[in-house]
Protein backbone atom coordinates (compact mmCIF):
# COMPACT_ATOMS: atom_id res chain seq x y z
CA UNK A 1 0.00 0.00 0.00
CA UNK A 2 2.80 2.48 0.76
CA UNK A 3 4.76 1.74 -2.08
CA UNK A 4 1.41 2.42 -4.19
CA UNK A 5 0.58 5.54 -2.20
CA UNK A 6 4.34 6.58 -3.16
CA UNK A 7 4.00 6.18 -6.96
CA UNK A 8 0.79 7.81 -7.27
CA UNK A 9 2.49 10.83 -5.08
CA UNK A 10 5.90 10.60 -8.23
CA UNK A 11 3.16 10.40 -10.98
CA UNK A 12 1.20 13.79 -9.51
CA UNK A 13 4.48 15.30 -9.43
CA UNK A 14 5.65 15.23 -12.78
CA UNK A 15 2.31 17.11 -13.95
CA UNK A 16 4.02 20.22 -15.71
CA UNK A 17 4.10 23.46 -14.09
CA UNK A 18 3.21 25.23 -17.13
CA UNK A 19 0.19 23.28 -18.01
CA UNK A 20 -1.14 24.39 -13.90
CA UNK A 21 -0.17 28.08 -14.74
CA UNK A 22 -1.70 27.77 -18.34
CA UNK A 23 -5.09 26.51 -16.84
CA UNK A 24 -4.93 29.32 -13.24
CA UNK A 25 -4.21 32.44 -16.48
CA UNK A 26 -7.58 30.91 -18.70
CA UNK A 27 -9.96 30.17 -15.71
CA UNK A 28 -8.63 33.49 -13.73
CA UNK A 29 -8.85 35.80 -16.84
CA UNK A 30 -12.13 34.67 -17.65
CA UNK A 31 -13.91 35.53 -14.26
CA UNK A 32 -12.67 38.82 -14.29
CA UNK A 33 -13.00 39.40 -18.25
CA UNK A 34 -16.60 37.81 -17.99
CA UNK A 35 -17.21 40.21 -15.09
CA UNK A 36 -16.14 43.04 -17.42
CA UNK A 37 -18.01 42.65 -19.91
CA UNK A 38 -21.31 42.93 -17.98
CA UNK A 39 -20.14 46.81 -17.07
CA UNK A 40 -19.56 47.71 -20.85
CA UNK A 41 -22.06 47.55 -24.21
CA UNK A 42 -20.53 48.28 -27.68
CA UNK A 43 -17.96 45.29 -27.11
CA UNK A 44 -18.96 41.11 -26.53
CA UNK A 45 -16.27 38.51 -27.05
CA UNK A 46 -16.91 35.36 -25.43
CA UNK A 47 -14.88 32.16 -27.12
CA UNK A 48 -17.15 29.96 -25.27
CA UNK A 49 -19.97 30.67 -26.62
CA UNK A 50 -19.32 32.39 -29.49
CA UNK A 51 -20.46 35.67 -28.99
CA UNK A 52 -18.48 37.87 -30.95
CA UNK A 53 -19.18 41.92 -31.60
CA UNK A 54 -16.21 44.35 -31.84
CA UNK A 55 -17.02 48.28 -31.71
CA UNK A 56 -15.91 50.66 -29.00
CA UNK A 57 -16.65 49.61 -25.57
CA UNK A 58 -18.46 52.29 -23.36
CA UNK A 59 -20.02 51.54 -19.85
CA UNK A 60 -23.80 49.86 -19.78
CA UNK A 61 -26.21 52.24 -18.50
CA UNK A 62 -26.75 49.99 -15.08
CA UNK A 63 -23.13 50.29 -14.06
CA UNK A 64 -22.42 53.23 -12.47
CA UNK A 65 -25.37 52.95 -10.30
CA UNK A 66 -24.76 49.55 -9.42
CA UNK A 67 -21.22 51.41 -8.63
CA UNK A 68 -23.45 53.92 -6.93
CA UNK A 69 -25.42 51.30 -4.53
CA UNK A 70 -24.08 48.31 -4.15
CA UNK A 71 -20.19 48.13 -5.68
CA UNK A 72 -19.64 51.47 -3.79
CA UNK A 73 -15.77 51.89 -2.38
CA UNK A 74 -14.75 54.79 -0.26
CA UNK A 75 -12.51 57.60 -1.85
CA UNK A 76 -13.45 56.88 -5.48
CA UNK A 77 -16.82 58.44 -6.69
CA UNK A 78 -19.30 55.70 -8.44
CA UNK A 79 -18.07 57.43 -12.19
CA UNK A 80 -14.33 56.17 -11.31
CA UNK A 81 -14.49 53.17 -9.80
CA UNK A 82 -17.16 52.23 -12.78
CA UNK A 83 -14.68 53.41 -15.22
CA UNK A 84 -11.76 51.84 -13.54
CA UNK A 85 -12.90 48.17 -12.93
CA UNK A 86 -14.52 47.98 -16.06
CA UNK A 87 -10.84 48.83 -17.84
CA UNK A 88 -8.49 46.58 -15.35
CA UNK A 89 -11.44 43.54 -15.56
CA UNK A 90 -10.67 43.74 -19.75
CA UNK A 91 -7.21 44.77 -19.65
CA UNK A 92 -5.46 42.62 -16.83
CA UNK A 93 -7.39 39.30 -17.79
CA UNK A 94 -6.03 40.07 -21.40
CA UNK A 95 -2.12 40.23 -20.25
CA UNK A 96 -2.71 36.76 -18.07
CA UNK A 97 -4.51 35.30 -21.01
CA UNK A 98 -1.64 35.97 -23.06
CA UNK A 99 1.11 35.63 -20.23
CA UNK A 100 2.42 38.91 -20.65
CA UNK A 101 3.39 41.06 -17.29
CA UNK A 102 1.91 38.19 -16.13
CA UNK A 103 2.97 38.70 -11.90
CA UNK A 104 1.84 42.63 -12.42
CA UNK A 105 -1.26 42.34 -13.74
CA UNK A 106 -1.94 39.29 -11.04
CA UNK A 107 -0.41 41.94 -8.59
CA UNK A 108 -3.51 44.06 -9.70
CA UNK A 109 -6.10 41.73 -10.00
CA UNK A 110 -5.08 40.57 -6.42
CA UNK A 111 -5.57 43.97 -5.38
CA UNK A 112 -8.96 44.33 -7.27
CA UNK A 113 -9.98 41.05 -5.43
CA UNK A 114 -9.07 42.95 -1.90
CA UNK A 115 -11.15 45.71 -2.93
CA UNK A 116 -14.12 43.29 -3.43
CA UNK A 117 -13.85 41.39 -0.53
CA UNK A 118 -13.20 43.90 2.14
CA UNK A 119 -15.77 47.26 0.78
CA UNK A 120 -18.37 44.87 -1.51
CA UNK A 121 -19.18 41.92 -0.92
CA UNK A 122 -17.11 40.36 2.63
CA UNK A 123 -19.12 37.28 3.02
CA UNK A 124 -17.83 36.05 -0.13
CA UNK A 125 -14.64 34.80 1.24
CA UNK A 126 -14.58 31.24 -0.25
CA UNK A 127 -14.84 32.81 -3.68
CA UNK A 128 -12.17 35.83 -3.26
CA UNK A 129 -9.81 33.01 -1.60
CA UNK A 130 -9.89 30.82 -4.56
CA UNK A 131 -9.24 33.85 -7.02
CA UNK A 132 -6.53 35.21 -4.48
CA UNK A 133 -5.22 31.69 -4.02
CA UNK A 134 -4.42 31.66 -8.10
CA UNK A 135 -3.48 35.15 -8.02
CA UNK A 136 -0.85 34.47 -5.80
CA UNK A 137 0.12 31.30 -7.25
CA UNK A 138 0.79 33.08 -10.49
CA UNK A 139 2.85 36.16 -9.26
CA UNK A 140 5.32 33.40 -7.26
CA UNK A 141 5.93 31.07 -9.99
CA UNK A 142 5.12 33.28 -13.18
CA UNK A 143 3.04 32.32 -16.26
CA UNK A 144 5.04 28.83 -17.31
CA UNK A 145 6.30 28.33 -20.92
CA UNK A 146 3.88 29.05 -22.60
CA UNK A 147 3.45 32.41 -22.66
CA UNK A 148 4.78 35.47 -23.78
CA UNK A 149 6.92 36.72 -20.24
CA UNK A 150 8.86 32.94 -21.02
CA UNK A 151 9.90 33.43 -24.50
CA UNK A 152 11.36 37.89 -23.46
CA UNK A 153 12.98 35.88 -20.18
CA UNK A 154 14.64 33.28 -22.98
CA UNK A 155 15.69 35.92 -25.57
CA UNK A 156 17.35 38.49 -22.77
CA UNK A 157 18.82 35.85 -20.37
CA UNK A 158 21.19 34.35 -23.57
Amino acid sequence: MNNLITRAIALLERIPQSLIAFIARFAIAAVFWKSGQTKVEGLAIDLIDGTFQLGWPRLADSTIPLFTSEYHVPLLSPEIAAHMAAFAEHFFPVLILVGFATRFSAMALLGMTLTIQLFVYPDAYPTHGTWAAVLLYLMATGPGKLSIDHLIARRFSR
